[in-house]
């Protein structure tokens, strides 16, 4: 059967349509994304204004006449840590809902980890053993841990990339004097949670998802993406810290350059970088690996693990 999936992100909104049959790997049909950028959106209040959800509604109408011109079966629409920390949350989905027929339905921070963490899981086999992901996002960064398909400890934390860098680093290039206090910020974030993860011991196999690990592995030596979805990419913690003052002396356009980096996820990249740092060296991770599957495919993973089988 073929399934779209509309992920409502903080930074795009992303139908991911594939062809999915249990027992199967899903395979990707098309593609449809659209900057939206919603962390960035908010008002003093911390709700979205009128312009970002008009803005939501036009590209939901338009990722729905995709998933239709494809001929998907069924989308499932999702929303992540932009809306589900909004104040308006409520409203918004309910102009969503009432304007466009599309209920979206708003993941927690645990379950976007979980559902992230069942992808890399199926990505990488039963043989990887017990599994740590890292997943940085526009809005919060997943960290979750386990030996099987469901994770033994889940966390979201709100240290997503774009959040961070419209809070902390309003400069182009950054104020050195914001980004040790952004260092300091993440850090302390981070270690709160590491207790709860080493009581499991350590992990087998160290991996991440996300386009701010992707671009940051990219910049730090790994394969582009023309040469395919199975090619091994790595990020160590040496290159990550080499890395890091040399983002932060660049402006947005510089960074843009660098290979792999795009222009609307340049700014966020150095945010990024802190975060992926910190991440790394507080719970000892000296290398991690770069998993192409994550939280789209993890919904389409579990929505086809509920189908009655054949």
């Amino acid at each position: 059967m073929r399934l779209g999936v509309l992920d409502v992100g903080s930074n795009t909104v992303h139908l991911l349509v594939m062809d999915a049959h249990p027992g199967a790997r899903p395979l990707p049909a098309h593609s449809h994304k659209a900057e939206l950028r919603l962390a960035e959106l908010l008002d003093a209040d911390g709700a979205i204004g009128e312009h970002g959800i008009e803005r939501l509604i036009t590209i939901t109408h338009d990722a729905l006449r995709t998933a239709e011109d494809k001929g998907c079966e069924e989308v499932l629409p999702f929303a992540t840590s932009a809306i589900r920390d909004a104040a308006n949350a409520d409203a918004v989905l309910k102009r969503v809902k009432d304007e466009t027929g599309v209920d979206l339905q708003v993941l927690s921070g645990e379950e976007e980890a979980r559902l992230t963490f069942l992808a890399a899981r199926r990505w990488f086999g039963w043989s990887a053993g017990k599994l740590l992901l890292l997943d940085i996002g526009g809005g919060s960064l997943e960290i979750a841990y386990g030996i099987d398909e469901e994770p033994d400890a889940a966390v979201s934390l709100p240290l997503g990339a774009g959040r961070l860098t419209a809070g902390w680093l309003p400069g182009d290039p950054p104020d050195p004097a914001d980004v040790k206090a952004l260092r300091r910020h993440v850090r302390a974030q981070i270690a709160r949670t590491v207790g709860e993860f080493a009581r499991f011991g350590r992990p087998d196999h160290v991996v991440a998802t996300s386009k701010t690990f992707k671009q940051l592995a990219r910049i730090a030596g790994a394969p582009g993406s023309g040469e395919g979805l199975y090619v091994e990419r790595v990020l160590s913690r040496t290159s990550l810290e080499e890395w890091v003052p040399k983002l932060a002396a660049m402006t947005a356009e510089q960074r843009c350059t660098l290979p792999g980096v795009s222009e609307g996820r340049a700014p966020q990249l150095l945010a990024g970088a802190l975060v992926g740092e910190g991440a790394m060296d507080l719970f000892g991770v000296e290398e991690l690996e770069i998993c192409p599957w994550a939280l789209r495919e993890g919904v389409i993973l579990r929505r086809l693990d509920h189908l009655p089988t054949p």
